[in-house]
């Protein structure tokens, strides 16, 4: 998780991994064993080495403790679901909620192709429509009050009833399907493969960011389903194609491609959270240029001038 830099469905109020890894130990390529960061709320001497290695892919070491920074368990926590006409609905208000600053610890959203293999695989019996999920975390009285800031803003975008219950087991349920939001797609398309993307926008756009990747994949055969972190701009669309026909995974590869473009030319990222791989280097180049790269590739060959470590990986040699 912190050599990928991992978030998920919590990120928008706890953040990613590298906001939460204070400090760390890490075997570089010549054995050498480094310790970065410390226990501290602020550290401001030298270059943040904790920074530098969380997200790196272990292209420029072997990461072997982490320390965590930990949140004690809310007090109360509460989750709801709110269906929408539309997906653009849906997306509009949470970017709307999120800008208001309530203090949402979830919000997820799912297209009706989501919510009808998760009702089908987890056996739940949501409406197949597009959907939004929240949690809310904190005091009693806070999380009623901000559910209840929700509720109005859901009212202006078309919601339906706004849904929200503190009952634990319910709670757990609803994560728990979302959860399995993934397995639920593969078991709607037997003998499919499922590839990802992960692109996310700055808030402000992502509305138009999915409009655009839904109108890409609208032109081709290929069944897909999206899905995403609303609150942090961050969506993936799970595209379906036959591993027997090598082909169509070329040619989904060339649709990511093509969506991903259009993130980049809109300030966004063609990887939120999931990392470059071996996949996403060109990627990397179109969104940063071959300049950052170039430096990036000198602190690569620095720590690692035999290039063993992670090879293949983030960018080529």
């Amino acid at each position: 998780m912190a050599a990928t830099c991992a978030a998920g469905t919590t990120t928008v109020r706890y953040g990613t991994m590298r906001e939460n890894v204070m400090a760390l130990t890490a075997v570089l390529a010549d054995g050498t064993i480094i310790k970065t960061g410390r226990e501290t709320r602020k550290q401001s001497a030298g270059y943040d080495l904790t920074r530098l290695l969380v997200g790196s892919e272990g292209t420029l070491a072997v990461i072997t403790e982490v320390t965590l920074r930990v949140f004690g368990i809310p007090e109360k926590m509460a989750a709801a679901v709110v269906c929408f006409p539309s997906l653009a609905d849906g997306v509009l208000a949470a970017t709307t909620i999120v800008r208001t600053g309530i203090a949402i610890a979830r919000c997820e959203f799912l297209d009706a192709k989501s919510i009808r293999n998760i009702n089908a695989y987890d056996h739940m019996t949501l409406s197949e429509l597009p959907t939004l999920f929240f949690e809310f975390h904190g005091s009693p009285t806070g999380v009623e009050e901000d559910a209840q800031a929700v509720k109005e803003i859901i009212e202006e975008f078309n919601g339906s009833e706004f849904t929200w219950t503190t009952d634990e087991g319910e709670r757990r349920k609803l994560w728990h399907a979302r959860h399995n939001a993934h397995w639920a797609n593969f078991a709607a398309n037997p003998g499919k493969r499922g590839l990802s993307t992960d692109m996310a926008v700055p808030i402000s756009r992502l509305a138009e960011a999915v409009d655009i990747a839904i109108r890409i994949l609208d032109q081709h055969p290929y069944e897909y389903s999206v899905l995403g972190h609303v609150a942090d701009g961050n969506f993936h669309c799970a595209i379906m194609s036959d591993p027997l026909k090598p082909e169509e995974l070329l040619e989904v590869r060339h649709i990511t491609h093509d969506i991903t473009l259009e993130i980049i030319a809109m300030g966004g990222t063609c990887t939120g959270e999931h990392g470059i791989g071996s996949g996403k280097i060109t990627a990397l180049v179109e969104e940063t240029g071959q300049e950052a790269v170039d430096v990036m590739r000198g602190i690569k060959l620095s720590m690692d001038p035999n290039w063993i470590l992670n090879p293949g990986k983030v960018m080529s040699m």
